[in-house]
């Protein structure tokens, strides 16, 4: 491989000031409560009213949607319902008798409770209220509550609203950042406290959302968002560039590479994109301007193997394949958050309608994991039955093997099954009996 263009930045640059102060943010709110929480509301969202979004707010958000946005909104949920609904469908249970008499099974447990993070700001991200709630809904969970940050006038977007009374939520935040996350963790202004934490947000909410596992359960820890895009010379390359440029506007921060096997076609792309990028509006152009400048990257291979290499080792969030033999690359590549096969496809759609959630792994994470589905919502759990002539194997097993780790009380346990389900039947219940 060859850097036509190398990154300055990594996707971990910087993360590590933020820790301080989300701990002690998190800390003054639990000690708070609501009276902290609406004090940083106020602080960092302009928060001028009540946190909670009123009954009268939401049923108004109707009529101040135009209705082509409202199918569209309609279109979207649709889709990430359909898409979530099969997934749910993939997850049957199972039981089988290990041996006679031994009955074991697993059955998948939707949690309690969601907290659902849509964030606002510069953009307003309709699609993230509807793959988060949608999702959870299709899953069984029966208390969802959102938070966004207000608009300044201190409304949530109409636009958001919408989306997440169509998706089936049962509240709704006025609240971003790490006060958001943490009313959500903690339970405040009538929220059921979050058995889990999802959604993507900035730097802030994914420090709060690594700080809070373990006491509660997160989708994921995340980063910047980025994409990778493997490309061949037969590859257009002014829609390489614009999903290139289409995934840098997220931030100053996202991470864009290309991987090429023509090199023409690479040092081309470099060109194109530094021109799209200047007739973006100027806060999109911005972003993608920087976010190109310091995290993008262009790397010329020599084969398809050796692309596949280099893509799995970067593990991006979204992997982009605009390359001939399509199947070959589904079969070949191992590490992403959601794949896109053939230039008729695009990251965009992936985010916004097309179904498969776009809450997905980055920093390399999707080596390990997958995304956020139905699955993430739920508790694949065991159980396990047995007869009283099934103790006569498995006891004595027990038995030994735990006076063998030096633990008598666990082996007594099955001790006093045998001597009651087996009288004066004699059983080897120790080491080398």
């Amino acid at each position: 491989m060859r850097y036509l263009k190398k990154a300055a930045k990594h996707s971990a640059t910087g993360e590590g000031d933020v820790r301080e102060a989300v701990e002690l943010m998190l800390r003054e709110i639990e000690e708070g409560g609501e009276e902290k929480a609406r004090e940083y509301g106020r602080k960092f969202d302009g928060l001028t009213g009540e946190v909670l979004v009123s009954d009268e707010e939401r049923e108004g958000a109707k009529s101040r949607v135009d209705e082509r946005l409202r199918e569209d909104i309609c279109f979207a949920a649709d889709n990430v319902r359909k898409f979530a609904e099969a997934q749910l469908a993939s997850m049957g249970s199972c039981e089988l008798e290990i041996v006679e008499g031994l009955v074991a099974g697993q059955k998948h447990i939707p949690v309690g409770s969601a907290g659902c993070y849509v964030p606002g700001g510069r953009y307003s991200h309709v699609a993230s209220a509807v793959m988060t709630v949608m999702t959870a809904k299709v899953a069984g969970v029966s208390d969802i509550t959102a938070t966004t940050p207000p608009l300044k006038d201190g409304s949530v977007p109409a636009s958001i609203l919408y989306a997440l009374d169509v998706c089936g939520v049962d509240r709704v935040l006025k609240l971003g950042g790490v006060q958001g996350i943490a009313s959500l963790a903690f339970g405040l202004f009538g929220a059921r406290p979050a058995d889990i934490l999802v959604g993507p947000g900035n730097q802030f909410v994914a420090e709060a959302k690594r700080i809070l596992y373990g006491r509660v359960g997160i989708d994921m820890f995340a980063g910047p968002t980025e994409s990778l895009v493997i490309a061949d010379g037969g590859s257009d390359p002014h829609i390489v560039a614009w999903d290139l440029v289409g995934q840098a506007e997220h931030g100053y921060n996202s991470p864009v590479w290309l991987v090429t096997l023509d090199e023409k076609l690479g040092e081309e792309v470099k060109v194109l994109v530094e021109e799209y990028i200047e007739t973006l509006p100027k806060l999109n152009g911005d972003n993608a301007r920087a976010a190109w400048a310091d995290y993008g990257e262009v790397i010329y291979v020599e084969s398809r193997e050796e692309a596949v290499e280099v893509s799995d080792r970067y593990a991006p969030e979204h992997l982009q394949v605009q390359a001939s033999d399509e199947d070959w690359w589904l079969e070949h590549l191992g590490n992403y958050g959601s794949l896109f096969l053939g230039e008729e496809t695009t990251v965009a759609y992936g985010d916004k309608v097309s179904g498969p959630n776009h809450v997905l792994p980055t920093k390399g994470v999707a080596r390990y994991s997958g995304g956020l589905y139905v699955g993430k919502y739920m508790k694949t759990v065991t159980w396990q039955k047995m007869t009283r002539e099934a103790n006569r194997s498995i006891g004595s097993a027990c038995a030994r093997i735990s006076r063998l780790e030096g633990m008598e009380a666990h082996a007594r346990t099955a001790d006093v099954r045998l001597e009651k389900y087996f009288p004066g039947e004699k059983f080897a219940l120790g080491v080398g009996e």
